[in-house]
C-alpha cells in the first residue's frame, strides 16, 4: 500500500513539474489566434459558469420589467458601448471584437440561460481574460446596471425598430 502510495505522489510531482514547465515555460501560447484545446475551454467555462453562480446574490429589483425600466437600460446599453462587442437590434459589433478570443456572446442566445442577478453579478463585476470589463469600475451605477440588466432580459425579443426608437439621441462611445 506504501509503495502505491508513493507512486502516485511521485506522478503527482512529476505531473506538476510538467504542467509548470510547460505553462511558466512560455509554451503554453496566450495568442488570442492560438488553438484553444476543447478540455481547457470546457473547464473554463465550468469554472466560469461556477463562480458565477456562487457569487450572483444581489436581489433583484421588484421594477425590473417595467418598461421605462426596460428602455433606459437600452440607452445605457448603447451609451456604455455594450454593442461594440455585442451587437444589439439592428446594430452590427465593431470588427476588432471578432478578434477577442473567446469570442462575445451574441446576448440573445444567452440571457435566457441567465438569472438576472447572474447578469447583474457579470456587468457589474466583468469577467477576467475575456475582455469583459467591470462596468462598477468604469464608474456606472448600480442602478444603472439594473437598468442594463431589465433591457437584457427583453432583449431577444427587442425589435429593431424598438432599439432605435429607445435609443434616439444617444451617441456611441
Amino acid at each position: 500500500m506504501k509503495l502505491l502510495l508513493a507512486l502516485i505522489g511521485a506522478l503527482g510531482l512529476i505531473g506538476a513539474v510538467v504542467a509548470a514547465a510547460f505553462f511558466f515555460g512560455g509554451f503554453y501560447s496566450v495568442a488570442g489566434t492560438a488553438y484553444e484545446p476543447e478540455i481547457l475551454k470546457s473547464v473554463l467555462i465550468r469554472v466560469r459558469t461556477a463562480s458565477i453562480a456562487r457569487h450572483a446574490k444581489d436581489p433583484v429589483p421588484a421594477n425590473i420589467e417595467e418598461p421605462a425600466m426596460v428602455q433606459a437600460g437600452a440607452k445605457l446599453f448603447l451609451a456604455q458601448g455594450c454593442t461594440t462587442c455585442h451587437g444589439g437590434p439592428g446594430v452590427g459589433w465593431a470588427k476588432f471584437s471578432e478578434g477577442l478570443h473567446p469570442d462575445p456572446p451574441d446576448l440573445k442566445e444567452v440571457v435566457n440561460e441567465r438569472s438576472p442577478a447572474e447578469l447583474f453579478w457579470v456587468v457589474k463585476n466583468g469577467i477576467n481574460m475575456t475582455g469583459m470589463p467591470s462596468f462598477e469600475v468604469a464608474g456606472v451605477k448600480d442602478q444603472e446596471l439594473w437598468q442594463i440588466v431589465a433591457f437584457l432580459k427583453k432583449l431577444p425579443d427587442v425589435s429593431d425598430t424598438d432599439f432605435k426608437a429607445w435609443t434616439a439621441g444617444v451617441t456611441k462611445p
